[in-house]
């Protein structure tokens, strides 16, 4: 009885000990196997390396390739574990040949570590002992059962030492040879597959007469194995060992730098990726850029950037963020410009003039004044430092006019401008729409390459759905680039409205296609080409960045030249600089198709044809094609009805003549500031006749004078000249007949008399006054205007 307990408690002894060591077998494998950190890789498309940069551990080590070449496969097993598809993970043979060998030679010259051995021995890295040997044993064993060979192969070849700080066999045919592991010949990939067995002592720098007997030794083997045959052992064996590392691609080091940044081992699960980039488009767009850089340098400009994105993914196809020259510091062409924030110059103007047609607010050729103008303090300048009095909104937009632009901002009001852009896409806003203000349209905020260009694709994305639902749209069109090929979300939502209509695109990007610049309209003739492109330009204030951003249908180029601490160089704007770039880049790119007109987002309207505002009772009106929002556009202000006496020269009422002796016509008439400017660029304007002197009522007269500088309340400073005796200010001001005289007075004391240009110069003391101006018919206006006091204005 007492036999049978005992033997009953040594059962679950032992059965608890067999328990525990299966446990602990199963459990004993490291997960990870491998935590050596690796090198982040970066590969175009096609699978071709673009750029890698070394571990933290200072190792180039390539994350873990589950593909191993065939001839890998085949010279490491014929070199080191020819048995490896028939063991368990350990070969008797081998080990006991082993264990001779080292007998008969009194010291150890071999392990007879198999493949998998060796997985587990570079797994744990511990000191080659009897003990650590034993260990390895297990957890080679402990490895087949979960891990296929061809799962270990891929473990091996990933983590093995292929000497000097080169591990792993795809950073290893990078260094050695320049090229990936799958297009190396056998005699490249021999050498490579004896390399670990020792390789602190035989790499390509390091006793090279041996590691050559070694990789001629392993091609005699595959000869003898019959894997090769004997014409390629021949030429194999002819073949050279390589002599020093060579260095890695560096065809888009700044991208590699933003996947670092972007890392996130949640989202990515190794630090090798696929980009979107054409490998060949990534090399050619680098090479424009540092062709282009040679002239630039000697203006001091030291960096430029590209960006091309396909417009139907939002997929990057070039991401060249900086001329790259490591080798010279001062040119920071580390700096990766394409995420960089800069002042984006006129590149926004195009989205607020597709605004305002979306919203109702203009049509594509809608007058805007363009006259000297000051809000608030504020005084735009055109490039021309010219005006046109009043000029279509299509026009100032394909000529770059600040003055419209800034004009159109007031009206559309810059706080919904501000909420307009973050719709498509500019998140860089970071500040309130206050901070920004008017300024905002010409440069005077903050955004980046990477929004510039996903807001542009955005659109035409947006538009190129028009064919597939004309009368909805789709709000995932908008969404910012991405270098790393994504799924396109199944279930579409579609909706009726969207941040601009298809109307509205379509005629920004035809206005874009007729870009001009002003003092430039010559200049710009030498970018012209059989592909019809939008694009646009941007210059920003000091002449610190150059940008041109163009599009077509299928693809997005921005470009922008500059330097990275943003010092600004004279000339440095974007049509003698960024655009040249634009274009050649685009010469790289196929021509697709154009943009189908959205007729079915149009509507017939009736336009006045002088001021393009939607027809007035007494405009010459013409039928046209508008977008869907032109019925809630203003009617034509600028046409009226004018009553004139029998011989047409003068105005009349009622007063001072018959009706049936009026002569009615219509007249096109803009006020006087803009008139002003406007009959010097269009001869075939008509003034308005004056009054006829034998009216006593002019109640209904227009009006006949209009200050273009100061406007009323403005704030006039006074600068000092270089004597440093106090300046003086220009006033200027417009009058409907060019042959009156205008009295000016400050404050009830007479200045001047002005006829044919009414402009004065005068320095009037700090603080406020009243301007007053009559006319030789005794027509009167008064405004405020206040001087500031300089030692204010400094603070």
């Amino acid at each position: 009885m007492q036999f049978k307990k005992i033997s009953k408690k040594k059962k679950i002894i032992s059965i608890t000990a067999f328990s525990i060591l299966f446990l602990w077998f199963w459990f004993s494998l490291p997960k990870p196997l491998f935590k050596s950190p690796t090198s982040y890789v970066i590969e175009a498309d096609n699978g071709e390396l673009l750029s890698a940069s070394i571990a933290k551990d200072g190792q180039w080590r390539f994350p873990l390739n589950d593909t191993v070449p065939k001839k890998f496969i085949k010279c490491i097993t014929t070199f080191e574990d020819k048995r490896f598809f028939y063991h368990p993970g350990v070969d008797p043979f081998a080990f006991g040949r082993a264990i001779i060998q080292n007998i008969r030679n009194r010291k150890i010259v071999s392990g007879g570590s198999t493949l998998t051995m060796q997985v587990i021995r570079l797994s744990r890295n511990k000191n080659r002992t009897f003990y650590q040997k034993l260990i390895e044993i297990l957890l080679a064993f402990r490895l087949e059962l979960t891990y296929s060979k061809k799962e270990i192969l891929a473990l091996y070849a990933a983590n093995a030492p292929f000497g000097s700080n080169v591990v792993g066999l795809d950073a290893a045919a990078w260094r050695y040879f320049g090229r990936k592991a799958s297009q190396l010949s056998w005699a490249e990939m021999a050498t490579l597959a004896v390399l670990p067995n020792s390789p602190s002592l035989v790499h390509p720098g390091k006793n090279r007469k041996t590691l050559l007997n070694k990789r001629n030794s392993l091609l005699k083997k595959l000869f003898d194995e019959k894997i090769i045959d004997e014409e390629t052992e021949k030429l194999a064996q002819l073949e050279p060992i390589p002599s020093e590392p060579v260095s890695l691609p560096t065809n888009a080091p700044h991208l590699l730098n933003r996947f670092r940044a972007d890392f996130n081992p949640k989202e990515f699960k190794t630090t090798k990726i696929k980009t979107t980039l054409k490998a060949n488009l990534q090399i050619n767009v680098s090479s424009i850029l540092r062709r282009y850089h040679q002239q630039f340098k000697a203006n001091g400009i030291n960096n430029a950037a590209a960006l091309v994105l396909d417009v139907k993914t939002g997929n990057t196809l070039a991401y060249v963020g900086n001329v790259y020259d490591p080798s010279n510091p001062e040119m920071e062409s580390y700096v990766d410009m394409i995420g960089a924030l800069r002042s984006p110059g006129s590149t926004l103007k195009p989205l607020l003039y597709a605004s305002m047609m979306t919203d109702g607010f203009i049509l594509p050729n809608t007058l805007i004044p363009d006259v000297p103008t000051q809000i608030g303090g504020y005084t735009p300048k055109n490039y021309d430092l010219g005006y046109d009095g009043a000029v279509p909104a299509s026009k100032a937009l394909s000529r770059s006019l600040n003055i419209p632009a800034v004009k159109m901002l007031q009206q559309y009001r810059y706080e919904r401008f501000y909420s307009q852009l973050k719709k498509m896409g500019i998140n860089s806003l970071t500040n309130p729409p206050d901070f920004y203000g008017l300024s905002m349209i010409l440069g005077g905020c903050e955004v980046s390459m990477w929004e510039l260009a996903g807001t542009y694709a955005s659109l035409a994305r947006s538009l190129n759905h028009y064919p597939q639902h004309p009368d909805q749209y789709d709000p995932a069109d908008f969404h910012e680039p991405t270098y790393i090929t994504k799924k396109t979300p199944s279930k579409q939502t579609l909706e009726k409205s969207s941040v601009a209509d298809y109307g509205s695109l379509y005629y920004t990007f035809m206005a874009m296609q007729e870009v001009m610049r002003p003092g430039e309209e010559m200049l710009w003739q030498q970018f012209s080409s059989s592909k019809k492109i939008a694009w646009k330009t941007g210059t920003s204030f000091g002449f610190r960045d150059g940008w041109a951003v163009g599009l077509t249908p299928d693809f997005v180029v921005c470009v922008w030249v500059g330097n990275a601490d943003g010092e600004g160089r004279p000339n440095l704007t974007g049509i003698q600089t960024a655009a040249p770039i634009l274009f050649d880049i685009f010469d790289l790119l196929p021509e697709k198709r154009e943009f189908t007109i959205p007729y079915k987002n149009l509507v017939k309207t009736d336009v006045c044809e002088i001021s393009g505002f939607r027809a007035g009772e007494y405009c010459d009106k013409k039928t046209a094609y508008m977008p869907i929002s032109a019925a809630k556009t203003r009617i034509c202000p600028y046409h009226q009805l004018v009553h004139l006496d029998p011989t047409e020269k003068y105005q009349v009422t009622s007063a001072c003549e018959s009706p049936e002796l009026m002569v009615h016509k219509s007249w096109f008439v803009l006020p006087p500031s803009m008139e002003y400017y406007y009959k010097v660029r269009n001869r075939d304007y008509r003034t308005l006749p004056p009054m006829s002197p034998n009216c006593m009522d002019e109640s209904e007269n227009l009006r006949t004078m209009e200050l273009i500088y100061p406007k009323n309340n403005a704030l006039v400073y006074i600068p000092l000249e270089i004597d440093g005796k106090r300046g003086k200010v220009i006033f200027n001001a417009a009058h409907r007949n060019p042959k009156s005289k205008i009295y000016w007075s400050i404050d009830n004391e007479y200045i001047a008399t002005t006829t044919d240009f009414h402009q004065i110069a005068v320095s009037p003391d700090s603080g406020k006054h009243t301007l007053t101006l009559v006319d030789d018919e005794g027509n009167r206006l008064v405004q405020i205007f206040t001087v500031l006091d300089k030692s204010k204005k400094d603070k």
